[in-house]
């Protein structure tokens, strides 16, 4: 669906800088928003809520070729702690 919003020129601006800092064009990050209002606005209340809402994301399981989670997180750890700075 297509949706054409006339927004404020200072609201526009403020959204566009956000934007850039997490490399999103203005589109994206808007959609980004509006995805997350479930956090904003409380109705994520419990782990299990929160759960749920990440499978119906796709984000559990999105990760097929991590067998350990716990070990691949060592491993992230162990590579951040041991990296060499320039």
């Amino acid at each position: 669906m297509a949706i054409s919003l006339d927004l404020p020129q200072e609201l526009e601006q403020e959204l566009s800088v956000e934007a850039g800092k997490v490399s999103l064009s203005l589109p994206e990050y808007i959609l980004q928003l509006l995805s997350v209002r479930k956090f904003l606005d409380g109705q994520l209340r419990t782990g299990s809520d929160l759960v749920s809402y990440w499978q119906s994301e796709g984000l559990i399981n999105s990760r097929p070729e991590i067998k350990d989670s716990q070990e691949y997180a060592c491993q992230i750890r162990h590579a951040s702690e041991h990296r060499q700075h320039l």
